[in-house]
């Protein structure tokens, strides 16, 4: 058990871990079907609550949600999730550039189909933007990670868009770009189609059995946002894990350290071991440490019951490996539920659980059981504040 200076913080951040009742686990959800030892040690150790991580007003978007817990005020602070993941890439953005999430997708006779192209590789994603870059140069194009990219319209003026992974199994047309850049969004978007038909990387796909990648899919544009440092704000040294270029960005929005996690990948094979590990090694240096797992929120995405109950049971390893290695005060919740049935983020609050102010009569973390948790229902953004109190 590792003693550090002072009150130390890390908040374990499951996505999409909170779900609805699913059929096939006999009415249970998936946190009440998974085998939780430490979130349950946690319970009883410790106590629950309610977290509203979406305002009104707002889709519940993991940008929103995450922006949220970590005290900012999405009514204030926010422009759009294409900036935030711009600073985790190192992209500039001048003041009139506008940044979109870009992603990598496959449309099948118009119908969303996957909004990731099978969680397309790196590499090969990088080759198809290499490609398309050559035929929009007046638009920039950054390779990310995975589906994950990123497209920067100069002197932008945004546009109505709509999250992929929110109509996967639906036409296209009804959601294709409105307003402001459309008509520079869907000029591209028709060139990667020309530009990917026929590409090496998909013919070599194709041949694998793997989804073709058809277009590029622009989405959340937003210009470049301004955070009060994170240490000014709440007098605290922090840091974050995450393999999403938008959580990292919005730590560096903060002023945030972001540490690299050798492994992490932002999906469901991620190192969830490296991930506690490295959390454990920076929390020494650092006051307060925000550990993000990718990996229920892809499960939640995908509809499987299966690969959601297994990693949050992943999840509750990482928990427990924490719990005997740092004596701090430590955090556990999701930042938005995604339902199995729906395959997408709901607005609905979420369970969260804190060891180390307090206790109350749960026994269980799971959503029901957190309802009648002695820390109520609380908005996201005073969950850092109450934290630290």
């Amino acid at each position: 058990m590792r003693k550090v200076a002072g009150v130390k913080y890390i908040l374990i951040l499951g996505d999409g871990m909170a779900d609805e009742p699913v059929p096939e686990l006999g009415g249970k959800t998936p946190l009440e079907a998974a085998r939780t030892p430490n979130l349950d040690r946690m319970a009883r150790e410790g106590a629950t609550g309610m977290l509203r991580t979406i305002p009104d007003g707002f889709d519940p978007g993991s940008d929103i949600a995450n922006m949220a817990v970590l005290g900012y005020d999405p009514a204030k602070c926010y422009t759009g999730r294409g900036p935030l993941e711009a600073m985790s890439m190192g992209v500039g953005l001048a003041e009139d550039d506008v940044a979109y999430r870009c992603n990598l997708v496959t449309i099948s006779c118009g119908i969303m189909s996957d909004f990731s192209a099978g969680h397309i590789s790196s590499a090969e994603g990088a080759q198809l933007l290499a490609s398309l870059a050559n035929e929009i140069p007046d638009v920039l194009v950054r390779p990310g990670i995975s589906y994950r990219n990123l497209l920067v319209i100069h002197h932008g003026n945004g546009s109505i868009s709509t999250p992929p992974h929110d109509i996967v199994g639906q036409p296209v047309a009804p959601h294709l770009p409105r307003g402001g850049d459309a008509g520079i969004l869907k000029k591209c978007m028709e060139k990667s189609r020309e530009v990917f038909a026929d590409h090496p990387v998909n013919l070599a796909r194709i041949a694998a059995g793997k989804p073709e990648v058809t277009q590029i899919w622009p989405w959340s544009g937003g210009k470049r946002p301004a955070l009060e440092p994170f240490l000014h704000k709440f007098g605290k040294r922090g840091g974050m894990i995450s393999a999403v270029d938008l959580l990292n960005g919005i730590a560096r929005c903060a002023g945030m350290n972001v540490i690299t996690v050798p492994g992490a990948t932002g999906y469901l094979d991620t190192d969830y071991n490296a991930k506690a590990q490295y959390a454990l090694d920076a929390i020494e240096t650092l006051d307060f440490l925000y550990l993000h797992i990718e990996a229920p929120d892809e499960a939640g995405h995908m509809g499987s019951v299966q690969e959601k109950v297994k990693a949050i049971e992943r999840v509750d390893g990482v928990v427990g490996k924490i719990l005997d290695g740092f004596e701090g005060i430590v955090a556990v919740l999701p930042d938005h539920p995604t339902p199995i049935r729906v395959k997408t983020h709901t607005r609905d609050p979420v369970p969260f659980v804190v060891r180390g102010k307090g206790t109350d009569e749960t026994a269980r973390f799971t959503e029901l059981g957190a309802l009648s948790g002695k820390f109520g229902l609380m908005d996201a953004t005073d969950f850092l504040p109450f934290l630290f109190a």
